[in-house]
């Protein structure tokens, strides 16, 4: 196993090293497994008359290579049946491009539309939004969250901070759609109709009143909104500052193409011109964000540059490259470079805030995360014999310690937004992006920095102690945990074992034992570890017939950590990580492992499949050398 060992770590190495790009950043593929944000672009552009042709086909081709034999999308590969929201977005996305609805991939989709419940039956209230805006779904008596909620004190009981940061860079131009309402269409449109009851363009047409029968409607300035009450214009004053305030140096809301779709959809609807340039700045933000898959043009949600280069750095040196090499230097110049200075949202919970984390995405400069910031505080570790590394571990460490929520667990983005009263609010379809709990992925992910990084331990530290029971409380009842931010048990399972473990956790401790006996018995006969991403939506584990590297490595290192020993099941994951970096040999199937929302979104890292079997092989060398089972038993 010594020499496998060592030569599939050395290609992985060399592979990454190749990879870096010449400001020290890895720069690899975010792709959205499904195709929500090429159908919302190829939406707005076309209904908007922001001249794209070129880019509106280029999407539009990668769509229709994703549909399937019955005519439905699915957003992620082993979705049974298609995806209604995702099939109806194509659909009509295909039809603002161009294509008739009498060719057959249209027909196959409408009718696929039909047996999965018809329009009325979507329950992504995103695709209504995306729908309604362009004309094609009812809009709503009553939205749910009134413009008037902006108006609202923190001192009320609901109010709008008590929504997830995500949830309300979408939410402040839904709420301004769903207050205006308009109906973006174009001549050619053709109404949808179906048998189930669903409502035809025409019908809709017939219920909205006057100013809102136009095709291109026009919409008085602010001041002069006369379908919104007195509260609602105050509150679209509120909801156009909120989303101007929060457009990043690259022109999109918040980093996230979705965002700024619906930010530019809701301009429009405030009689901005296309050609303002926020719209032109906002429009060329997205074009920032594309990129090739398979050779078919696709557009990222955001971009994962600092996630990558984070993560890349750091497993480079488990893996024994040398915090010297002038690729690890770069990389800690990259991300010297973008840790945030300033304040954001994030402040409004944490009693002295100040700035100090890192985000996802390179463009990203007002909205920074849990999970970020420790992968940037790993990299950086052995740099901070430097005065400037030594300050940002500081300040990051600080940041860090801050955001603990009350509970002892640690959230994605801020700090205790998880109001009860936030859940009874009725977003169909969008429960799981309302709010921004604890989770069992991020809270193990933070308690493994500062174990295996600060020597801080559960015995010693009260947070860590606190983190270390909140984890206990959050186990399921087979012994896994639930992962947010990765597919799925598996990815919240690795997180918990390893952070528990590095906070000092007895390895015999019984939850720890309960955890590690279920890895063992999900595992597949060919040494590898798969889940499907259906886990997330229905809330347990649902295992893929096929392994995944990252799914797979996530596992061996939870092992690695929780076992004094090699096992077998150790032995036959290295067997099947290595038989998949063998040069000569297939790569297993690209999966999406990384979790946006549950059943709705999910994406693929390109950087997942090399990062964490490096991470997880030189965590296993690191520990065992290149012993294997049966030479320690």
């Amino acid at each position: 196993m010594d020499q496998r060992m060592d030569l599939g770590i050395a290609r992985l190495v060399h592979h990454l090293l190749r990879k870096q790009s010449h400001d020290g950043s890895w720069r690899l593929h975010f792709i959205d497994g499904g195709t929500t944000t090429d159908a919302a672009a190829v939406m707005l552009l076309t209904s908007s008359g922001i001249q794209k042709p070129a880019l509106v086909a280029s999407l539009c081709y990668r769509i229709l290579a994703k549909q399937d034999s019955e005519g439905a999308w699915r957003v992620y590969p082993d979705e049974e049946g298609g995806n209604l929201a995702a099939t109806a977005e194509c659909y009509f996305a295909l039809q603002f491009a161009g294509l008739s609805p009498s060719d057959p991939r249209m027909k196959q989709a409408r009718d696929r539309i039909v047996e999965l419940g018809g329009l009325s039956r979507i329950n992504s209230l995103l695709t209504k939004f995306l729908l309604a805006v362009v004309g094609q779904y009812e809009w709503p008596r009553w939205f749910p969250v009134p413009l008037s909620l902006l108006l609202l004190p923190p001192s009320s009981p609901l109010h709008f901070h008590q929504f997830s940061g995500y949830a309300r860079v979408h939410m402040a131009p839904m709420m301004l759609l769903g207050s205006v309402k308009p109906a973006f269409s174009l001549p050619h449109i053709e109404p949808f109709r179906s048998h189930d009851g669903d409502m035809s363009i025409h019908q809709l047409a017939e219920q909205r009143n006057s100013w809102q029968q136009h095709i291109h409607m026009r919409i008085p300035s602010i001041t002069g909104l006369s379908p919104l009450t007195a509260l609602n214009k105050q509150g679209a004053v509120r909801a156009q500052q909120y989303m101007l305030d929060r457009i990043e140096p690259d022109g999109t809301l918040y980093c996230y193409a979705t965002a700024t779709i619906l930010m530019i959809h809701a301009l429009r609807a405030l009689e901005f011109d296309i050609r303002h340039p926020i719209i032109m700045n906002a429009v060329a933000g997205l074009e920032s964000l594309l990129l090739r898959d398979n050779g078919q043009q696709t557009m990222q949600n955001t971009t994962s540059t600092v996630w990558d280069t984070a993560l890349i750095s750091h497993a480079l040196q488990d893996a024994g490259v040398s915090p010297n090499h002038p690729s690890i230097r770069s990389a800690g110049t990259y991300l010297l470079k973008h840790q945030h200075a300033k304040l954001g949202d994030w402040k409004l919970n944490v009693e002295h805030p100040l700035p100090g984390g890192w985000g996802f995405s390179d463009s990203n400069t007002i909205n920074p995360d849990i999970d970020d910031t420790t992968a940037a505080l790993r990299a950086i570790d052995s740099l901070t014999h430097d005065a400037p590394y030594l300050k940002a571990r500081e300040l990051g460490l600080q940041w860090l310690l801050s955001m603990q929520n009350s509970d002892g667990g640690w959230a994605a983005f801020e700090r205790n937004v998880n109001s009860r009263i936030v859940s009874w609010v009725p977003l169909e379809g969008a429960e799981d992006a309302a709010t921004d709990p604890s989770t069992p992925d991020l809270t193990g992910r933070t308690l493994e920095y500062l174990g295996k990084h600060t020597g801080l331990t559960t015995t010693h530290h009260h947070f860590m102690r606190r983190a270390a029971d909140w984890l206990y409380r959050a186990q399921q009842a087979d012994g896994s945990w639930y992962g947010r931010w990765g597919v799925c048990y598996i990815y919240g399972t690795w997180a918990a074992l390893t952070g528990l473990i590095a906070a000092g956790e007895s390895t015999n401790h019984p939850q720890i034992r309960k955890a590690t006996e279920w890895l063992l018995r999900i595992q597949l006969p060919d040494g590898g570890f798969g889940e499907s991403c259906r886990s997330d939506h229905v809330k347990r584990y649902v295992p893929l017939t096929y392994s995944t590297l990252s799914q797979t490595a996530w596992a061996l290192d939870a092992l690695v950590a929780a076992n004094d020993r090699p096992i077998p099941a150790m032995e036959r994951a290295c067997d099947f990580l290595l038989r998949a970096l063998d040069s000569d040999a297939p790569l297993p199937r690209m999966y999406p492992t990384g979790a946006g929302l549950p059943g709705y979104i999910y994406t693929r890292y390109e950087s997942y499949p090399l990062v964490w079997p490096l991470l997880a092989l030189a965590n296993y060398r690191g520990k065992f050398g290149g012993s294997t089972a049966s030479s320690t038993t």
